[in-house]
């Protein structure tokens, strides 16, 4: 099993340890993403991640057809669409949407929320650095631009994502 920089493997190749503070980090549109464990050190198994998003933050309505999702939040208020409802998640609380289920989320707050979010099996890491940009200290993130929004449309569909406005 091969690891990614900064990560430390059991010697028996079988456990992944990321330190605190690292992981691929990038920025997609205004909000943060840090992979934490991908297809490539889970053997596929998992994608997860730490986000942060900024108000008014979160992607369309989609669906994610042959991956489930979750969600613990970690500070904040987002606002969960489940098929044509909506319902808010805080702190501490924990969301798992099932494939197949249309859904997006969105923070309803007046800060930046934080939460983690993982795929099963992994899923979608690739369409996230695809698109955004490896993230940069000391800089902020910029609003997706009109180039991107188009990358999101035209490269859904080759990351098994449907777009579901």
């Amino acid at each position: 099993m091969t690891t990614a920089p900064g990560v430390t493997a059991h010697p028996e190749g079988k456990v992944v340890h990321h330190p605190a503070g690292t992981g691929p980090t990038y920025w997609f549109g205004d909000a943060i993403y840090t992979f934490k464990a991908t297809r490539e050190n889970t053997g596929g198994s998992l994608t997860f991640a730490e986000a942060s998003v900024p108000p008014g933050g979160g992607p369309p309505p989609h669906i994610h057809p042959h991956a489930d999702e979750a969600f613990f939040i970690l500070n904040g208020d987002i606002e969960f669409l489940n098929g044509e409802k909506t319902f808010t998640a805080h702190d501490g609380d924990f969301v798992f949407v099932p494939r197949g289920t249309r859904h997006r989320f969105r923070n309803v707050g007046l800060h930046v929320s934080r939460m983690l979010f993982l795929f099963t099996p992994a899923y979608l890491e690739n369409f996230f650095m695809e698109i955004g940009q490896e993230a940069r200290a000391g800089e902020a993130p910029l609003p997706l631009t009109p180039e991107q929004k188009q990358q999101i449309v035209d490269f859904a569909p080759r990351h098994d994502l449907h777009l579901a406005p």
